[in-house]
């Protein structure tokens, strides 16, 4: 998945993270036996994209480029398999990471 080149891409971005995190819980509803795969982060997952969005959108996120990964790194980093959005993820953190695609 390509980086986004500006902000506002940034943004549509994470909010497409935080309408996935919405599908799966709607998809959840309907599954018990694959509830438990998704259990153990979804809530917070959903909890850190959710005030990465806000951040972004009432002027307080710190901006691109600034070399660290975002919070929800660690909990994707122990989960990644079983996220089945997890390019979106990447491409979110790299851009935070290292900037906006050229």
């Amino acid at each position: 998945m390509k980086k986004p080149s500006n902000f506002n891409q940034l943004v549509d971005l994470v909010h497409e993270a935080v309408y996935e995190v919405d599908e799966l819980r709607a998809c959840l509803e309907h599954d018990d036996d694959e509830a438990a795969t998704y259990t153990p982060f979804l809530d917070s997952l959903d909890a850190m994209l959710r005030e990465l969005h806000e951040s972004m959108v009432s002027g307080t996120y710190p901006g691109v480029g600034q070399g660290g990964d975002l919070p929800f790194m660690d909990l994707f980093k122990k989960h990644e398999r079983s996220i089945p959005f997890r390019e979106l993820l990447r491409t979110i953190n790299a851009t935070h990471r290292e900037g906006y695609e050229a």
